[in-house]
């Protein structure tokens, strides 16, 4: 029997073990030629309009998988590496020599990287038209009639697993150079000290965690804390306290917790209870580093995913903020206007709800009232009368009316952020030019705007009294504000109206913007959701092998618990116990900096990201349960020896 077949042999035997690895690469795989798929298709190219914005995107993502699945293969690789130090041993008993023994597990891993590759190109294919129409999907385009698999993807994809392959399939040889037969044949009997509490460190590693979510929570416009540390200085130091104080976490806080749990005896006593936090105890502060790297890992997924998927939820809404009206666009040609009009009104798939010819002013004023700090005094402004104001808010379906007199102002700023954008109300600014001297005091303060972002500037609301006494001496134009049905689908009425009107006219619509935000957002959305199922595959991966690594060398230890009379029920209960602390703790920990990491980030960007949020930590939440289960299932069969 040959090296090889021997291999072979092992990998059918043990796929039970293998199968978790086997399926995690096999996903990795997917994901990455699909990415790489997508880099180099036309279609999708033609589709975006030759936006440079894919092509870059997945790239980035396509370098983050392959340096995450790399550390994934080789670390999860190790894993199965240790497991097998007795057999490794037993091989090296009967006389097989270290090459031999060595080439033989470089066969196996070789082989399963080998299939998983092939199987993972194989459903990639398949699976790439799937992919591909649920980008275009999210991205807002029209679904694709034709997809081809590329050549160029096929060799990508397969060149670089081949080199992860066959560095890790070189760690066979470490194993058996790097220990001593005896430390082989006694790998199961090892056992750690029991480690050493220390309230001093668990005391500290909540201050360093505290520190880093004070300082998250800060308000960055009045904050002495980012003031004093910088702005590029302070996310290292929130980065470096968070991640420092959650492995001080792991690794003394819980075992000090553990150790106090021992004193109370009524519950320690109880059951099975001394099994648990004896196993517990004594396997968490080898376990420190690697919940570590999961919880933070899985607290920048969850955060990334959050983000995009709070983007794109909240991006009709955005728009909207900055594009009240469905198109807007300046009077400069009454002939082109015409045109213009003539397009909206005859476009097909949408109705004119209303049409508003708003005459504006064009003023420059001393705004060093308004307290902005370091921005320049001097400051174009659009006015806008009362009336048209509250005819424009009517038909935008607002509420809400003004009635300024004299020399008021209401401000509108849908870019307002609290501690960071001027007061404005109590504050006045000093007008130049023709009117030089004349005030405007601002009485009301409006977080939206009735004229599109994109065509004006700065908007500001004078009473109408105050609008005819400056429209003599100040420059005057006409905006064109229309507002029309299905403004989301409005591709073709806005290619038609950009070739009509020139670009001084400032044209802006709800359309455009709306359909960058989803390409952007559905982008990341897209990358961020399948990297992030990546991880999230790969870190429960890694919990599962763990675990099982433990359970082999258990199942002496609940041979004995099993021959003293104690029933498989209560073996599954203390395992399902033991297994819920170490899949519950980086997944907490995870929950809980992502919650601080996205408040942080909601109160920036002045959103509201709940409902985004829970419904992406819902679902991470419940695929970390399946491998829970699975863990806790193949756990109780070793331990118990069923099949």
């Amino acid at each position: 029997m040959t090296l090889f077949s021997i291999a072979r042999k092992n990998i059918r035997k043990n796929f039970t073990n293998y199968f978790l690895y086997f399926a995690s690469m096999i996903f990795s795989i997917v994901i990455y030629f699909t990415f790489v798929s997508l880099k180099y298709d036309n279609t999708i190219q033609a589709a975006s309009d030759g936006s440079p914005k894919i092509s870059s995107a997945f790239s980035a993502a396509a370098v983050v998988l392959i340096i995450f699945v790399a550390i994934f293969i080789w670390y999860s690789n190790s894993f199965f590496t240790r497991k097998r130090k007795k057999e490794v041993g037993l091989y090296s008993l009967l006389g097989v020599r270290k090459k031999q023994i060595g080439r033989m597990l470089f066969y196996e891993n070789f082989l399963m990287g080998i299939v998983a590759l092939i199987v993972g190109i194989a459903l990639g294919s398949v699976l790439s038209r799937f992919f591909v129409l649920i980008l275009m999907k999210v991205m807002g385009y029209e679904a694709m009639t034709d997809f081809s698999i590329s050549m160029a993807a096929i060799i990508n994809t397969f060149v670089v697993f081949m080199i992860i392959t066959l560095i890790t399939s070189l760690q066979g040889y470490r194993l058996i150079y790097r220990f001593k037969l005896i430390e082989l044949f006694h790998a199961d009997q090892q056992r750690e000290k029991e480690p050493k509490a220390s309230w001093l460190t668990a005391i500290l590693s909540l201050l360093l965690v505290g520190v880093g979510y004070w300082l998250a929570l800060q308000n960055l416009a009045t904050s002495k804390a980012w003031q004093m540390l910088g702005f590029m200085m302070t996310p290292l130091v929130i980065l470096i306290t968070v991640i420092l104080g959650t492995y001080l976490l792991f690794n003394t806080l819980t075992v000090t917790l553990l150790k106090l749990s021992r004193k109370n005896k009524r519950s320690f006593w109880k059951g099975l209870n001394i099994i648990t936090t004896s196993q517990l105890l004594y396997r968490m502060k080898g376990n420190a580093r690697t919940l570590t790297i999961i919880a933070v890992l899985s607290a920048t997924t969850l955060t990334a995913v959050g983000t995009a998927y709070s983007m794109y939820y909240s991006n009709r809404s955005s728009v909207s903020q900055f594009n009240p009206n469905s198109i807007m666009f300046l009077d400069v040609d009454g002939s082109t206007s015409a045109k213009a009009e003539k397009a909206i009104q005859s476009a097909q798939g949408h109705r004119m709800e209303y049409h508003e010819s708003v005459p504006l002013l064009e003023v420059d004023a001393d705004a060093s009232g308004l307290e902005q700090g370091g921005r320049s005094e001097e400051q174009t402004f659009t006015v806008l009368s009362n009336r048209d104001f509250n005819q424009l808010a009517k038909l935008q379906g607002r509420n809400e009316a003004l009635e300024l007199q004299a020399n008021e102002a209401a401000a509108l700023d849908p870019m307002f952020i609290q501690g960071m954008s001027p007061e404005y109300v109590g504050t006045a600014i000093t007008l130049s030019g023709a009117d030089k001297g004349e005030k405007l005091d601002f009485t009301e303060l409006k977080k939206y705007s009735v004229l599109n972002q994109g065509t004006v500037y700065s908007t500001i609301v004078i009473s109408d009294e105050m609008f005819a006494k400056l429209k003599p001496h100040a420059k005057t134009m006409t905006v064109e504000a229309y507002g029309i049905t299905h403004q989301d689908k409005a591709k073709q009425l806005t290619k038609d109206l950009e070739s009509i009107l020139p670009e001084k006219a400032g044209f802006s619509s709800f359309y455009g913007d709306y359909a960058r935000g989803m390409e952007s957002s559905g982008l990341m959305i897209f990358m961020g959701g399948f990297l992030g199922l990546v991880f999230l595959a790969a870190t429960g991966s890694i919990i599962y092998f763990k675990q099982l690594t433990e359970a082999n060398s258990d199942k002496a230890r609940y041979a004995i618990l099993r021959k003293i009379g104690v029933k498989k029920k209560e073996i599954r209960k203390t395992v399902a116990k033991q297994v819920l602390f170490v899949f519950a703790l980086p997944l907490v920990a995870g929950i809980v900096h992502c919650a601080v990491a996205l408040s942080a980030l909601s109160r920036l960007m002045q959103a509201n990201l709940v409902i985004p949020v829970i419904i992406c930590m819902g679902v991470y939440t419940c695929i970390y349960l399946i491998y829970y289960f699975m863990t806790v299932r193949a756990y109780s069969s070793i331990v118990m020896n069923e099949k």
